[in-house]
């Protein structure tokens, strides 16, 4: 890979680069043989479990080592990449703490992506269907959890969720977390972060057609441009954590972020949605309650351009 090279050899690299270079930077092949051992995942679980900065001892107590130079060679093989040494204000050492790469391979332990495959049969949710009004249902499967009409099959909504996410919880509670983190992924791939690697999500809005309409005229791709994450979604969704839709709502006296995303029409429709026009894009959306619309106007990135509030028309 070109981004390699520049990595590990700082003259090759550009002076948009500077900031990346590396001088002992390891290929991913070498940082997964790295942790690939039992005994370095079982230090780094131990980390996990215990107040950091931990001393060299503490840590090899708690991972249940006596072998103390092979405990060391374990360990030295970890630092660096995975796990650095912390001094204290006097310079000193401290211990032991996570470096990013070691806490994102505990986290993918802890969310089960890396040796669970569970599945859920499909069970009732809140909401109707939004075509027509039959119940919606979830289920888990590939790491997915979908929500959708048990009669005409119309999804209302589909988001990747950890098989973690599913440990120790409920029905009810797992359908309250991929609620929230529907919305984090949504809000954050909006706002240009990819939530997978924080490279930087672009964002695409276009006529839906085929297969990949899931209900929509209107859809909106995001594409990360350094791991190439793709999720689509409805120009309503982008709205979630506006602070003009969640006022308007509080001042329904609802609270949005308590709403499941699939039971609002808004977001997993387009009937709520114009387009204005396409070069560039242009798009309203109005949200409407209690006899008052609120209508927001966003372009191309989905920005929020304005926002106004009417009073519904009332018929003679």
């Amino acid at each position: 890979m070109s981004d390699a090279r520049d990595a590990r050899d700082p003259s090759t690299a550009g002076d948009d680069d500077e900031l990346l270079a590396c001088e002992e930077c390891i290929s991913p092949a070498e940082a997964f043989a790295v942790v690939g051992n039992e005994t370095r995942l079982r230090i780094l679980e131990a980390l996990w479990e215990v107040e950091r900065p931990v001393s060299f001892s503490d840590l090899r107590r708690e991972v249940g080592m006596r072998d103390s130079a092979q405990f060391n060679y374990h360990l030295s093989k970890l630092t660096g990449q995975f796990v650095r040494k912390v001094e204290d204000e006097h310079g000193e050492s401290a211990g032991y703490d996570f470096r990013q790469a070691g806490r994102a391979v505990i986290r993918s332990v802890l969310a089960g992506t890396l040796n669970q495959d569970p599945r859920l049969d499909p069970f009732e949710v809140e909401g109707e269907c939004v075509e027509c009004d039959g119940p919606l249902q979830a289920e888990y499967r590939d790491e997915h959890l979908l929500v959708r009409c048990a009669e005409c099959q119309r999804p209302h909504g589909a988001y990747e969720f950890p098989p973690g996410g599913l440990e120790d919880r409920t029905r009810e509670e797992i359908l309250d977390a991929f609620n929230q983190r529907a919305r984090h992924l949504a809000c954050l791939s909006k706002d240009g972060v990819c939530p997978e690697c924080n490279g930087r999500m672009v964002t695409t809005v276009e006529r839906a057609d085929g297969e990949e309409r899931m209900g929509l005229d209107v859809k909106v791709d995001y594409e990360c441009q350094r791991c190439h994450l793709h999720t689509a979604s409805s120009v309503g969704l982008a709205l979630l954590d506006d602070a003009e839709v969640v006022s308007f709502y509080r001042d329904h006296g609802v609270d949005l972020n308590e709403v499941p995303y699939w039971t609002l029409e808004w977001c997993v429709t387009d009937r709520h949605t114009t387009v204005e026009s396409e070069e560039p894009w242009r798009l309203r959306v109005e949200v409407s309650l209690d006899g008052e619309t609120l209508v927001a106007r966003l372009d191309g990135d989905l920005a929020v351009v304005d926002t106004e509030r009417r009073a519904r028309e009332v018929e003679a």
